[in-house]
């Protein structure tokens, strides 16, 4: 890990955590780089059930630095602009598409690919004083990091192009009640809830858990056929391991089980 990306476990947890308070942890190449290492690393981990994404400080992430983005002078080619933003990018993908749960913890402001990566992430839990802002139109730029995809699946399209366009922020409970956060707890429980909520899930089938998210991914772009196929290779999969036949005996025995993610 870097200074700028710090990685903790506890309770079969990995916490990552964007490490530039003083910038409201604005993204840097160095921070990026840490999480393209980290996530796949560690959603390859037997040991790791689920995988926590949070900000230091009082913000999630501001998104991209916008001081560095104006003293850029670099005569860099827009191919290589592409090309090198594409594979920062592949930060969303890995948080979406690991194969452990993967939770976004939003204290403060989570602006521009900031938000984008807590959206990448399969549950959010916010704080009271929580405030999301797609923010791009501000800055005269169009978004990345697959926030635009994000939050066309949660809120329809309608809604998402109105955050697009206006770039107006939007407050914690507010952020609930459109589904874009799934809970939200007060700013001084929020570390405490979050990591019980996390470590309820990594203390659950992690094998199991996988082709789960695996299943949810496919129902957002594939067709039903496909999905069906999926959910039968999954859970004829999964009805052959040791934790499916740890939950049907402790069902038996009315006692419950003890998932070891075999």
């Amino acid at each position: 890990m870097t200074l700028q990306l710090l990685e903790t476990v506890e309770n079969r947890v990995a916490t990552l955590t964007m490490n530039r308070p003083d910038a409201l942890n604005a993204l840097t190449p160095e921070m990026i780089d840490g999480l393209l290492e980290a996530v796949p690393r560690l959603a390859g981990d037997p040991d790791i059930g689920c995988i926590v994404l949070r900000g230091a400080g009082r913000a999630f992430c501001a998104g991209g630095d916008v001081k560095s983005m104006a003293a850029d002078q670099s005569q860099t080619s827009f191919e290589s602009r592409v090309d090198s933003l594409r594979a920062r990018m592949e930060v969303s993908r890995f948080l979406h598409e690991a194969s452990k749960p993967t939770i976004a913890v939003i204290r403060g402001p989570a602006a521009g690919a900031g938000l984008s990566m807590a959206l990448a992430c399969d549950l959010r839990i916010a704080a009271d004083d929580a405030r999301i802002i797609t923010a791009f139109a501000r800055v005269g730029l169009s978004g990345d990091f697959g926030g635009s995809w994000f939050l066309t699946q949660l809120v329809g399209t309608a809604k998402a192009r109105e955050l697009y366009y206006l770039s107006e922020p939007v407050e914690a409970e507010e952020a609930h009640r459109l589904g874009i956060v799934n809970r939200v707890v007060s700013s001084e429980d929020l570390e405490a809830e979050a990591q019980a909520f996390a470590e309820r899930i990594a203390q659950g089938p992690s094998i199991t858990l996988g082709y789960m998210k695996r299943n949810l991914n496919a129902a957002e772009s594939k067709h039903l056929g496909e999905c069906l196929d999926l959910e039968a290779y999954g859970h004829s999969r999964t009805g052959m391991t040791d934790d499916h036949k740890e939950a049907a005996q402790a069902f038996v025995d009315k006692r419950p089980p003890e998932f070891r993610g075999r």
